[in-house]
């Protein structure tokens, strides 16, 4: 057995030399003072979990099984010289040859890897500080993503997401925001659990039942997720009390259900220059958007200047809901909410997104802001 995985380990150093013939190697002090003074890209194309004991200072991560689709978007001209780092040279030197393949003229790999880099004592980036030890593996999903990637994820963990409710639209939000890694999550309801809730608010069980939302909440994501920081508040929420109990936050997630709570949370948003993301059920059907009036987007008060009156807009508990709906929505609004904070493009904002579970059809409006708006129009 030993000699066969000699024989094999030798095939393998083979292959590597033939596939590596030809690519430059270069040491780490060389390396460093081609990218300091001579503008040289250095990729880190360790995985995603290498990165947890840092990486060379100022180099750019890239998973080598994201490196030939991403490259082009941070080295558009294929003159640009790029220097490789792997941990100890080999994927570096087969990740340079694709690159050649691809057309790029000055690839080099570096000797050695990270390790020789940190053995000759060369400036390093070390990780930020992370609390949860399986980070790289709680989110290796999020981080094999060239738009999230491991700053996208640490820009997650640093959020402030404000939720009013804990119900059928809160729930789905609140699961997929803390499973997402999302770090601070404010969680506003005054409710108990009752067993009429469980067709549809899954974040609760049946054992449950009597107890206030925001404890169940909080018992339910703390169990998801035990990094993420649940702030919980068993209040309704009001004009006296919304500055207190949305202090800090980025963003504000409306999962209420009545119109009252909708106007006060758009006016405090509009004011402090938050995005609203909204969502509302009824029956078959729901509603998503993406309410930003201090930025030059339509706020919710520009779509309804009024509420209608009860009998044309009555709440679940008239009109019933089916129970998958909220699902729907709350996933809908979830995303959103993961889009603003990872600054990606495609939002709701300035756009009513209509659903028709009955018919299966998605339909949208395009919103404007309405200049008499008596919350954004002054704006």
């Amino acid at each position: 057995m030993d000699d066969e995985r000699k024989a094999a380990a030798e095939r393998l150093r083979s292959l590597l030399d033939q596939a590596g013939s030809g690519i430059e190697q270069i040491d780490p002090p060389t390396a460093l003072a081609r990218q300091r003074t001579h503008g040289a890209l250095l990729i880190d194309i360790r995985e995603t979990w290498e990165w947890a004991d840092g990486s060379a200072e100022g180099a750019l991560k890239l998973s080598r099984g994201t490196l030939e689709m991403t490259i082009d978007q941070h080295a558009p001209d294929q003159d640009q010289a790029i220097i490789l780092m792997c941990a100890g040279g080999d994927r570096s030197r087969l990740a340079a040859r694709s690159l050649v393949e691809l057309g790029y003229r000055q690839v080099a790999s570096l000797a050695g890897g990270f390790n020789a880099w940190q053995e000759q004592g060369l400036p390093v980036d070390a990780p930020e500080a992370n609390p949860d030890p399986w980070f790289h593996q709680r989110y290796a999903r999020h981080l094999a993503m060239p738009r999230v990637g491991l700053a996208g994820q640490q820009s997650l963990g640093q959020a402030h997401v404000g939720l009013i409710g804990a119900g059928g639209l809160g729930s789905p939000v609140a699961l997929y925001l803390a499973a997402a890694g999302v770090g601070k999550i404010t969680l506003i309801d005054g409710d108990r659990v009752e067993r009429s809730n469980l067709q549809r608010q899954i974040l609760h069980a049946d054992h449950r039942v009597g107890h206030l939302k925001v404890d169940s909440a909080a018992e339910r994501l703390h169990e998801l997720n035990p990094t993420v920081s649940v702030q919980t508040h068993a209040e309704r929420l009001e004009e006296t009390n919304i500055d207190r109990l949305l202090e800090s936050v980025d963003l504000v997630v409306d999962g209420s259900d009545n119109f009252p709570t909708r106007y006060l949370v758009n006016r405090f948003c509009v004011e402090n220059g938050l995005p609203m993301v909204y969502g509302a059920v009824m029956e078959f059907s729901g509603q998503v958007a993406v309410f930003d009036g201090s930025h030059g987007g339509a706020c919710y008060r520009c779509l309804f200047p009024e509420p209608p009156a009860p009998e044309d807009a009555p709440n679940c508990s008239q009109a019933g809901v089916l129970g998958v709906m909220p699902g729907i929505v709350g996933c809908l609004q979830a995303n959103e909410v993961l889009k603003i904070l990872l600054d990606l493009d495609g939002s709701l904002k300035n756009r009513l997104l209509l659903i028709d579970g009955l018919e299966g059809r998605f339909r949208e409006i395009r919103l404007h802001p309405d200049p008499s708006c008596p919350d954004c129009g002054k704006r």
